[in-house]
């Protein structure tokens, strides 16, 4: 399938390492730097500003042979219909009734009768008067206009191809290895030449059709050139703005007969420099673009000077992806789907199995078994598809496979024992091929076929799975009280589970809407038991540093865990209190909680929180230092170790150190890098709140302890018992 390029340009919005980064990720092509708007004096320190962050290839993208007001103006001038103003030669600070053109000689070749329009279109000048000292302009149509802005002579006007400031930024991005170049206004194909004797043959030069001139010429410069590139705004002030579509598209066939690469420029997503969102005739316009035959397109102010420039080359990469969606499928085919740019679930399909009606009006004969909360958790998510590829509860060969080889028997990465553990009473009144009701204390009802039945050592199964078969372990505590009987099977509910208890749970399902919606392509999962203090914070933003990912996902296990742990109510009262603080930009991070239980295997369960995160669109994961452990069961980097073991499972973890307060720098770092670094301990924030009493605020903000003591203080409970 072709591949589509897509080529930015680098500014004020976009000259940071984050965009940079963000671009990159988006499959920007090449990053361009627009010499119109960059002084030659920061030509060099731009291409290394860029160099030094990715390898995308920089274009310098010359002025060309192009009239431009100059960049001397204060602030945006107003020409009033039917005023004066003087095209000066001589230099002046530009008014409304005095300014300059760049380059400022052009004015000798201006004629009297001359039609001038000055930055596109917002203002059109007649020339009544010419001196020495340059030329005075009759406003027909008034206007706004600003400093180096496009001017068009309606007459043409022979220039250089190329200006003084384009040779010189030329020899410097020869010297820091630049082999990518853009021709502004080629006008003939000997301008071509004329860049191509500078640039050699082995660089790719991109001719810019923005005139006339250079269309009577299509031919002759595209097969001088590595590509040609339509901007549309610049031949609009010559071609009449009803003929661009079929003016582009006609280049376009040129192009493809020729054996050239085709780019399209201006206005493609012009509503998103403010908006975060297009137009349906800017969407339309893009895909129809593709649809002609260009190669790339190419995004201007959308991301030097707009608001969103990492969206607005996401929406460009969406609608690309949508259009070669459709080339694979018949006309009278529709696909609506979860856009591809999310990362894929584990094992490659978000499994959910929920029962049809058939098998509902069957469960009237089946068999009830009462389950604890915990097992219908599982029930729960395995039917809608946090724990995809699981399909139901574990039979005795993939149990065996996944403490012995951290493998399903087909051979993808899993490292949760996920079981169905029944009493002997129960286990030997079943038969396999038997469907089975599971029923929860609340009523909720899931269905099983069994599919196995069997025993397992319960010694084996607590050191395989927790690594040891201490009762002090509270998962093996668990394990051991549960028995060594077992039901395997497939797995549906009966129905689908209301959020009305837990408004704040999201579905795999419900997470990709979430991200799609908000145009995120890369996200940093964050699993926690605990409500956040400032380590929290840290590890989180900084692995958005990092990573340069679009959003964080905050999703705090909901459900059964030991003694002394945080209440969930308490967990999400805090992060509110963190939002509404302004602990994150607007934009950057979304809240929804995971309702399952913790099993406190350690690293077995870091991978296993990891993948559930990558089944709801994660591809970055979070993963701290006895992550996920208990006591002194586990070493500080075990989890680690078995990531690094296990080797690529489809999301990147992040790895961070314990986390620390330097009192001397009043910064947090990993501890060991100072002296002076004091631990953040979440045991001693639980100590002072069972006390009554606040700790400082480096540990925790004041704002979350003073809501939680508050609950204290209304006789509410904050802590499992």
């Amino acid at each position: 399938m072709k591949n589509y390029e897509l080529l930015c340009t680098l500014g004020p919005s976009s000259m940071n390492t984050r965009v940079i980064k963000q671009l990159e990720n988006l499959n920007a092509s090449i990053f361009r730097i627009n010499l119109s708007h960059t002084k030659i004096s920061e030509v060099e320190s731009t291409i290394k500003f860029i160099q030094d962050r990715t390898s995308i290839p920089v274009c310098l993208d010359t002025e060309g042979a192009q009239v431009r007001t100059a960049d001397n103006f204060p602030k945006e001038i107003r020409l009033v219909e039917n005023s004066m103003i003087r095209l000066s030669r001589d230099y002046v600070l530009g008014s409304a009734t005095e300014i300059n053109l760049h380059p400022r000689k052009i004015v000798e070749k201006i004629e009297l009768g001359d039609f001038i329009n000055i930055d596109f279109n917002s203002a059109l000048g007649q020339v009544v008067k010419k001196d020495i000292d340059g030329a005075i302009l009759r406003i027909i149509n008034g206007g706004t206009v600003g400093k180096n802005k496009a001017v068009t002579i309606q007459r043409a006007i022979s220039l250089p191809p190329l200006t003084e400031k384009d040779i010189a930024a030329i020899a410097i991005g020869l010297k820091m290895g630049v082999r990518h170049y853009a021709l502004s206004f080629a006008n003939t194909a000997a301008d071509v030449e004329y860049l191509r004797s500078m640039i050699g043959s082995n660089a790719f030069l991109i001719s810019k059709i923005e005139s006339l001139h250079g269309l009577n010429n299509l031919a002759q410069i595209g097969a001088a050139s590595d590509a040609l590139l339509i901007d549309r705004g610049d031949l609009s002030r010559e071609v009449p703005i009803e003929q661009i579509p079929s003016t582009q598209k006609m280049i376009t066939e040129q192009a493809n007969k020729i054996g050239v690469k085709l780019y399209v420029a201006t206005n493609l997503l012009e509503s998103m420099i403010d908006k975060p969102f297009p137009t349906r005739a800017e969407v339309n316009d893009i895909y129809t673009t593709l649809s002609n035959g260009a190669d790339g397109l190419v995004l201007a102010a959308e991301t030097a000077i707009g608001k969103y420039p990492a969206e607005c080359a996401k929406m460009i990469s969406n609608v690309i992806g949508e259009y070669q969606k459709d080339l694979s499928h018949p006309n009278d085919e529709f696909i609506l789907s979860t856009p591809k740019w999310l990362i894929e679930p584990h094992g490659g399909t978000l499994l959910q199995q929920y029962a049809n009606s058939e098998e509902l009006e069957e469960l009237d004969e089946a068999m009830s078994i009462t389950v604890d909360s915990s097992v219908m958790s599982d029930c729960i998510t395995i039917s809608n598809g946090t724990f995809s590829p699981l399909t139901g509860f574990m039979d005795r060969e993939t149990l065996r496979s996944v403490l012995e080889e951290n493998l399903l028997p087909a051979g993808i990465v899993w490292t949760m024992p996920v079981l169905l553990p029944v009493s002997s009473t129960i286990a030997k009144n079943l038969s396999v091929g038997q469907t089975v009701q599971l029923i929860s204390d609340n009523g909720q009802v899931a269905i099983i076929k069994l599919s196995d039945i069997f025993q397992y050592d319960i010694d084996i199964l607590a050191n395989g799975w927790f690594g040891t078969s201490s009762k002090k372990h509270p998962g093996v505590e668990r394990v051991m009280e549960l028995g060594n009987y077992f039901l395997a099977g497939a797995i549906k509910m009966a129905t689908k589970v209301s959020a009305i208890n837990n408004p704040y749970n999201m579905t795999p399902e419900q997470c990709r809407f979430v991200f799609s919606h908000k145009g995120w392509r890369h996200i940093v999962g964050f699993h926690t038991r605990n409500v956040p203090h400032r380590a929290h914070e840290y590890i989180m933003q900084k692995a958005l540093e990092q990573t340069n990912a679009d959003g964080l996902f905050i999703n705090p296990v909901f459900g059964v865990k030991k003694s002394g742990d945080f209440l969930s109510a308490a967990i999400m009262k805090s992060y509110q209190v963190l939002f509404e603080s302004g602990a994150y930009e607007e934009g950057q991070a979304v809240f929804g909680s995971l309702s399952t239980y913790s099993r406190y295997a350690g690293p077995r369960e870091a991978v296993f929180t990891a993948l559930i995160r990558k089944n709801m669109g994660c591809d970055y994961f979070i993963v701290g230092r006895d992550h996920t452990g208990v006591g002194d069961f586990y070493g500080s980097d075990s989890s680690q170790r078995l990531f690094d073991e296990l080797g690529d499972i489809g999301i990147t973890p992040i790895y961070f150190d314990t986390i620390g307060f330097d009192h001397k720098t009043k910064r947090y770092a990993p501890l060991g890098s100072s002296h002076e670094i004091e631990t953040i301990s979440g045991t001693r924030f639980r100590e002072a709140l069972i006390s009554g009493k606040m700790v400082p605020e480096w540990l925790v903000r004041p704002e979350i302890q003073e809501v939680l003591l508050s609950e204290l203080d209304r006789g509410r409970k904050i802590f499992y018992e």
